[in-house]
């Protein structure tokens, strides 16, 4: 059974930094996308940053390129993906959710999806 989990999440200044964390278990995910998504009070879901897991190919939203890196590390069991936050800002203030599929990175329709984890950032 794929499994995603999310944690990191907290409150942070700023101008502050977070890494969320996402460990995913229950497949090689060796052909797999692997994005965070964020979504925001009263806001549509947003296509954050992808990971391709193949070949390394990454994608970041315009509103996060320069600030926020995607990366990630394997064991025998499971992959880890994290994103890394710097020169937060209050906009970025939502629940992030990490979400796996293996065909395209970001879509709505991602084949797995974690719980989420909320990242608040005071002014």
């Amino acid at each position: 059974e794929v499994q995603l989990v999310e944690s990191g999440g907290g409150l942070v200044q700023a101008g502050g930094s977070l890494r969320l964390t996402c460990a995913a278990s229950g497949s090689t995910f060796d052909d797999y996308a692997i994005g965070w998504f964020r979504q925001a009070p009263g806001k549509e879901r947003e296509g954050v940053s992808c990971l391709l897991l193949n070949d390394g190919s990454t994608y970041y939203s315009d509103s996060v390129k320069g600030r926020f890196t995607i990366s990630s590390n394997s064991d025998n069991d499971s992959k880890t993906v994290y994103l890394q936050m710097s020169s937060l800002t209050p906009e970025d203030t939502a629940v992030y959710y990490c979400a796996a599929d293996g065909t395209v990175c970001p879509h709505d329709d991602m084949e797995f999806w974690g719980k989420g984890t909320l990242v608040n950032v005071s002014s």
